[in-house]
């Protein structure tokens, strides 16, 4: 490659498909045994999961590899994964009633994942760099842009919040 060829990219940005209410977890791994292994993390983790995983291989036949317990789910995670199509990053869409907070440590702690770009229900978009090597994940836009500072309104609602979802008591 000469140098030319080296500082040539692209930048764009790729929004998440999904319904509104669906959650995902958007991340980064280093091998094809990803796939098996947040698969079968989930499932011994969280009886009864829906979900949808989708990971793009960076290397060989550069596949979308897939797997899940949802359809739903596994075809959005599909669609989603080849709209990005960068390498090495997977997606998994959780089913209704299933959250991030519940499964985030579990599949942080699988062996291949290397980092969490986000995990959320927000719009969000993935900003993404391509060169004439491949595509690959700089970063993303979880939600909105902030609107102010909380009041005691806001904080009142926000704990009660946590308190009726079970998770502060």
């Amino acid at each position: 490659m000469n140098a030319a060829s080296l500082s040539a990219m692209n930048l764009s940005i790729v929004p998440i498909e999904k319904p509104e209410a669906v959650n995902f977890i958007l991340g980064q791994s280093h091998f094809i045994k990803t796939v098996e292994d947040i698969h079968e993390a989930l499932v011994g983790a969280v009886p009864g999961i829906r979900f949808g995983l989708a990971f793009c291989e960076a290397s060989g036949p550069a596949l979308i590899r897939w797997t899940g317990t949802d359809d739903a789910m596994i075809e959005l995670a599909q669609r989603n994964a080849q709209a990005l199509a960068a390498g090495h990053s997977f997606i998994l869409f959780l089913g209704e009633g299933f959250y991030p907070v519940n499964v985030l440590k579990t599949v942080q702690a699988v062996p291949e994942v290397c980092r969490i770009f986000c995990a959320t229900a927000n719009p969000t978009q993935v900003i993404m760099v391509e060169t004439g090597q491949g595509r690959g994940i700089l970063g993303v836009v979880d939600g909105l842009k902030s609107q102010g500072i909380e009041g005691e309104a806001e904080i009142a609602a926000r704990k009660q919040l946590l308190r009726r979802f079970g998770y502060k008591f």
